[in-house]
């Protein structure tokens, strides 16, 4: 770990500086957990009126934040950003990845390896692979045959890359993923389920990150596709035949239903289900937990199962919770009603 002056922050970001350069940073953290001699950040307003009982000895703060404080402020255009560059300059990155070709990982023939490739102790690479330079496959992966890697791509240990998947560059998947397992695909046939071959690959692009645990399943037929940018929780599922856009956000124990198209600088937030065959425009979020049944229009925020307008759950959710209160008044209501009447006769 690296300490740094508040000078030397401000200069590293690229800030303005409002307090003491001559503070010394000994550590970073979030601003509740922050104590003395360590920086933290604010680039939600939200949390401003969290500043008042941070113990950080600085903040990061955007340019336009309004809220007085005493403590040392460095202002920059992206306070998480800014934050990002400090912490990695604080805490170098310490992983250890191989070098070379480990003699026991298995290479199989007709592999093609570009420059500064390494590969992990029992690593498997079938036949006919194509690895571009600067690639690392850690230990015990395993990349099926004809499938192409480009450069500078990140496989940690225990990913399963099966046959013929096409990875872009700089591509970093994490442990326990699996690309390209056969697409969810059965028809009934006098009351069982035969299996329907699943022919197809997977393609995922340049700089798109894929987290640990997740499932991308091959197409029937043509390709499942991850685009350029986009970045991939833990715990994600998504199926055959599937167009996911570019620079889109997938968040952890979302699922994708087969043949769906997602379009390019989407939020799929957490427990997000999509059902099969739907098109989600771009720019659309989608909230937590929300049940997608039909296409949504471009520049939408939807929410709720089944998902809508954002507006409009709002309303929904509202009328919701005072049904007790709408059917004890109806029911008081209904009382009055047969009083009347009984008096009537």
């Amino acid at each position: 770990m690296k300490t740094l002056t508040l000078e030397e922050i401000s200069r590293l970001v690229d800030g303005k500086l409002e307090g003491d350069p001559s503070v010394v940073i000994k550590g970073a953290s979030g601003i509740k957990e922050a104590q003395e001699g360590d920086i933290t950040f604010l680039a939600n307003p939200k949390y401003e009126p969290l500043i008042d009982g941070s113990m950080a000895s600085a903040i990061i703060a955007s340019n336009a934040m309004q809220r007085a404080t005493t403590k040392p402020l460095i202002r920059v255009e992206n306070p998480s950003l800014a934050f990002s560059k400090v912490v990695s300059h604080m805490f170098p990155d310490d992983k250890k990845f191989p070098k070379g070709i480990h003699t026991s990982a298995v290479i199989g023939q007709n592999v093609k390896l570009g420059k500064d490739v390494a590969v992990g102790p029992q690593a498997v690479i079938e036949d006919d692979v194509e690895i571009g330079d600067k690639t690392v496959i850690c230990a015990g992966a395993f990349i099926g045959h004809a499938t192409k890697i480009g450069d500078a791509t990140l496989i940690y240990q225990n990913v399963t890359i099966r046959e013929k998947a096409q990875i872009g560059s700089r591509v970093i998947i994490h442990s326990g993923t699996v690309i390209g397992s056969d697409g969810f695909g059965f028809t009934k046939v006098n009351g069982t389920y035969q299996k329907i071959p699943q022919t197809g690959i997977v393609v995922v692009e340049d700089d798109v990150e894929i987290g640990a645990c997740v499932a991308i399943d091959r197409a029937r037929f043509g390709r499942t596709l991850i685009k350029r940018g986009t970045k991939i929780d833990n715990l994600v599922q998504i199926a055959h035949n599937v167009i996911v856009g570019e620079n889109s956000i997938i968040i952890a124990q979302t699922g994708i239903s087969g043949s769906s198209v997602i379009g390019k600088n989407v939020i799929l937030a957490g427990q997000c289900g999509i059902v099969g065959h739907v098109e989600i425009g771009d720019n659309v979020i989608v909230g937590a937990q929300a049940g997608v049944t039909k296409s949504v229009p471009k520049n939408t925020f939807i929410v709720g199962s089944p998902a809508r307008p954002h507006n409009i759950a709002k309303k929904i959710i509202a009328a919701w919770e005072k049904l007790p209160q709408f059917l004890k008044e109806f029911a008081e209501l209904k009382e009055e009603v047969k009083n009347w009447k009984s008096k009537k006769q």
